[in-house]
């Protein structure tokens, strides 16, 4: 093959104005027709799950009081969410995917790593999420006397991915539409479940937890830190653009930057704080006994509604996996590949089904992602904010003639930055307690740590062998 058919691969495509949203092709100016308030929506949709209950729940378990829980929750969240709201901006700039906008930094080559992590992960959540869903009805059927076995969890599963997959892939639009008119009902009915769970629980507000003191306490602050205050807004950043894109350049980057970092952060500390207070009353983690316990015949009716949000959610997951594997090269049509994504997702689900210790499994997840994507993530920061000024030749990530196979630098600061997180992690699973952590009484700094690694390695050795520009 020529250097000339190479070229070919991407650039020459020309999908028509229908299908453009099922391929990685820059978006168009006359089809970015996505405004701050869709955006504010998509973001608000994709967090009002149950997942945010367990969230919350999670510090209680881990035996913080209500107090830290809730302080852990809003601190984590703010900074994670703040820098997320730059991801969403690299979007509206280029036109282009997460992942493809990676190959500035990375690549063409080096950004198939990234691509590939980020693709597991949304098939990871999409399983959580659906597990989830399922576990909350199969606790209402139990307590309505109807079958829960086992038979029944995986046949509810299946249907339930079967929905997720069928929304997912028409695409954008629909997506942009659904959450329009969906979650503005959905807010309505969290509310009265809120007034409900305050009001008959018996929530503890003055609850004290477990009375941890000293190495003790530090260890659960910050592994709480890891996995669902700060980690949970970095979970975020590697889907930002895939939604973004769609945003014209004469939308206020200002004005998107607030309704997105408030579709995030709202969401997902009002249901963390819900969660939280939740948990003060039966200590339970797990999210079918959280829903049931507090509002008993209640939940009925409200669950039927709430559980938009995980569907919401998985939309969002299932919709960007297929956009990452485009981005390895792999030339299928992005709406096959939403079908592939649904039955990997089904088989992890069929898997958290059969496996007990739900915190543990959650929090080994989520505490996981954070090896990879805090790492990635500050690279992306210091390269498209520092490095390139905001100015990236969009024509050149899709030209094998123009653009670097493999950006080193970028790739060997990722590496060291994942290694450094793993070392300073404190996981629940004791595959995720790293050296240093371990020595430290289980204090977890992961995140800062892959951070600083990685980028203090990127800017040093993009300094000492620059990575040739596009011409």
């Amino acid at each position: 093959m020529t250097q000339l058919d190479h070229r070919r691969d991407e650039r020459d495509e020309q999908p028509t104005d229908n299908s453009i949203e099922h391929t990685l092709t820059p978006i168009p100016d006359h089809l970015r027709t996505s405004s701050a308030a869709h955006q504010f929506w998509i973001w608000m949709g994709a967090n009002i799950a149950p997942i945010n209950w367990v969230l919350g729940a999670l510090g209680i378990n881990l035996g913080l009081s209500l107090v830290q829980t809730i302080g852990v929750l809003v601190a984590g969240n703010l900074a994670g969410m703040l820098i997320f709201g730059f991801f969403v901006l690299m979007g509206q700039r280029t036109s282009v995917s997460q992942m493809v906008l990676s190959r500035s930094a990375f690549g063409r080559v080096g950004a198939f790593l990234p691509a590939a992590l980020q693709g597991v992960l949304a098939v990871g959540w999409c399983a959580i999420n659906t597990w989830i869903i399922l576990d909350l009805v199969v606790s209402l059927c139990a307590r309505l006397g109807l079958p829960s076995g086992f038979g029944m969890k995986i046949g509810l599963a299946a249907l339930i991915m079967l929905i997720q997959v069928s929304l997912a892939a028409v695409g954008f639009r629909a997506i942009a539409r659904f959450e329009k008119w969906t979650v503005p009902v959905t807010l309505l009915v969290l509310t009265a479940m809120t007034a409900v769970a305050w009001t008959r629980s018996g929530v503890h507000w003055g609850y004290q937890g477990g009375g941890l003191h000293g190495a003790a306490l530090w260890s659960a602050l910050s592994s709480l830190m890891t996995a669902i205050g700060i980690g949970w807004g970095i979970t975020w950043f590697a889907y930002a653009a895939d939604y973004s894109r769609f945003v014209p350049r004469t939308v206020p980057p200002r004005r998107l930057y607030a309704a997105s970092v408030l579709g995030q952060f709202l969401p997902t500390v009002w249901l963390g704080v819900l969660g939280a207070t939740l948990a003060t009353v039966s200590q339970a983690v797990d999210p079918g006994q959280l829903v049931v316990q507090a509002f008993g015949g209640l939940a009925v009716p409200v669950i039927l509604l709430v559980i938009h949000g995980p569907i919401a959610t998985n939309i969002l997951n299932i919709y960007s996996c297929g956009l990452c594997a485009q981005t390895l090269g792999w030339r299928v049509d992005r709406r096959v590949l939403s079908v592939a994504v649904g039955v990997f997702a089904l088989a992890f689900t069929c898997f958290l089904i059969a496996r007990n210790g739900f915190a543990e499994s959650l929090d080994g997840w989520l505490s996981g992602l954070v090896t990879w994507v805090a790492p990635w993530a500050t690279i992306m920061l210091i390269h498209f904010y520092g490095i390139r000024r905001q100015r990236v030749d969009v024509a050149a990530l899709f030209d094998r003639g123009r653009l670097a196979a493999v950006s080193w630098p970028a790739v060997i600061a990722f590496l060291l930055g994942a290694a450094a997180t793993w070392s300073f992690e404190y996981g629940i699973p004791r595959w995720l307690q790293g050296p240093f952590a371990t020595a430290a009484g289980g204090l977890d700094l992961s995140w800062l740590a892959g951070s600083l690694v990685a980028g203090l390695s990127y800017l040093l050795l993009h300094t000492l062998f620059p990575v040739r520009s596009p011409r």
